[in-house]
């Protein structure tokens, strides 16, 4: 039966009241869940268990039906339970209406009673001798047993799983409290991978259920996207600082202009506003662009061209590849803020460019990235070759090259003269962050405008990069 099938009669298949568009909506998560049809094969009628409890995390109003048909006992068991625990009422305020935290919520309540439930079979003997007398009557009935031989079993079996339930040391409380707190984790790594700090339920609501689902999903069964993404947080947290810094000295260091920008209002300005006697000079002076407010364009230059990252991906970088990943994205967000194309350019013995137009990402996008790793050894040319391409094909100035490194790479001279006579006529500056051994600058000096070594890319001095 396939999904559209199966849940044309989902509202009927339910243990809890939901109405036609939550029936929609979850038949939606549900198609585009790989981890959820997995799990329907648990047990029969486990897909619309999930109905269920996605319902119970989405809903306002939460109502468990009183009857229901005998093959859904089972469900409404567990629903019973799962609704009668203080924690998940608890939960409930933060999923209602919002189908992210809920479908989250719901791969991770599945996983915890499917997990519990095999948990269950392995120590109750009852328990076992049913489902595998039920798994055999299965078999048989491909060759023509009938159904009415197995409901015996499967009441028998549901009966078993409500006394269990009813035991208070059964274990189901950790498992949901389990459930709760990997949804938490889940939804705050996928908040730190999509948006930015400040704005992040803004940047998610940008990108579409189906590919928050995908994101979700794999952070759960990737342990790698996981540490990047912790890190992304915490750079994007220190990026967001500096931005901020940035803007804050822009403004002091340039003082004050005219122009009718409401935001930059000096405060002089709104006391003339506030007043009766100078309301109406003021109003005329601000639509025709007279009013004095601060001027915020410091440095910053209009139709700034990339932030490229050239990343040493050597074998020596594998032991920092997760947080240089996170060092990444928070290069990304600013690009993204800035409106900036983003070209990462991660290099070993060879490089390799991908461009994201002005710092946007794609889910898929970020599981390669996150995954890819070139080892090797290290040739800081065939990088920079990279990035003037992207400099070449960029329709402005001013780009932004950050190279981090570990290690030493002789660069031809003639290459170095061609570079930097690019540098010259397209006005990029390089920052070189040389992690490790103060030796290695030598090495990149001929290419850069800046030196800096760092420890780490923890290290306070690295995030120099963060104020491009």
């Amino acid at each position: 039966m396939n999904t559209k099938t199966r849940f044309s009669k989902f509202q009927d298949q339910s243990t809890i009241h939901l109405d036609r568009f939550d029936k929609r909506r979850f038949s939606y998560i549900y198609q585009n869940s790989k981890s959820m049809k997995k799990m329907s094969t648990v047990f029969e009628g486990f897909e619309y268990l999930l109905g269920d409890i996605w319902g119970s995390l989405y809903k306002m109003n939460l109502v468990l039906k009183e009857e229901v048909p005998e093959h859904l006992e089972r469900n409404q068991a567990f629903m019973d339970r799962i609704m009668s625990d203080p924690a998940f009422d608890s939960h409930r305020s933060s999923t209602k209406l919002d189908e992210l935290l809920s479908a989250i919520g719901t791969m991770k309540f599945g996983e915890e009673v499917q997990k519990w439930t095999k948990q269950q079979a392995e120590e109750n003997e009852r328990m076992k001798e049913l489902i595998e007398q039920i798994q055999q009557m299965r078999e048989n009935h491909k060759n023509g047993s009938k159904e009415e031989q197995i409901k015996p079993l499967m009441s028998a079996l549901n009966y078993e799983i409500k006394v269990t339930l009813a035991d208070p040391k059964n274990g189901f409380t950790k498992a949901m409290e389990q459930a709760i707190a990997s949804t938490k984790d889940v939804k705050e790594n996928v908040d730190r991978l999509i948006g930015g700090p400040g704005n992040r339920e803004a940047e998610l609501k940008k990108v579409p259920l189906r590919d928050q689902l995908l994101l979700a999903e794999t952070l759960s069964n990737n342990r790698k996207l996981k540490d990047i993404a912790e890190w992304a947080g915490r750079m994007k947290t220190i990026a967001r600082k500096k931005q901020k810094t940035k803007y804050k000295e822009s403004i002091d260091r340039n003082g004050i202009t005219v122009g009718s920008d409401i935001e930059r209002l000096l405060a002089s300005e709104l006391a003339q506003y506030m007043h009766p006697a100078t309301k109406l000079d003021f109003a005329r002076r601000l639509s025709e662009r007279e009013t004095f407010i601060y001027d915020k364009q410091g440095k910053e230059r209009l139709g700034k061209g990339a932030i490229i990252l050239c990343l040493d991906q050597s074998g020596s970088m594998k032991n920092l590849d997760s947080q240089a990943k996170g060092f990444a994205l928070a290069l990304m967000w600013i690009a993204k803020r800035q409106k900036r194309d983003f070209a990462y350019i991660p290099f070993s013995n060879l490089a390799k460019t991908t461009v994201f137009p002005k710092g946007k990402i794609t889910v898929p996008e970020m599981t390669k990235m996150a995954t890819e790793f070139l080892d090797g050894g290290t040739n800081f040319q065939k990088p920079l070759q990279h990035a003037l391409k992207v400099i070449d094909q960029s329709r402005f100035k001013y780009a932004d090259i950050i190279f981090i490194t570990d290690g030493d790479s002789i660069v031809k001279k003639e290459f170095i003269d061609q570079f930097n006579k690019m540098k010259r006529k397209k006005g990029f500056n390089v920052l070189s962050l040389v992690l490790g051994n103060k030796h290695y600058e030598k090495y990149v000096e001929p290419f850069s405008n800046r030196i800096v070594s760092i420890k780490g890319l923890m290290d306070e001095n690295s995030f120099e990069a963060f104020e491009i």
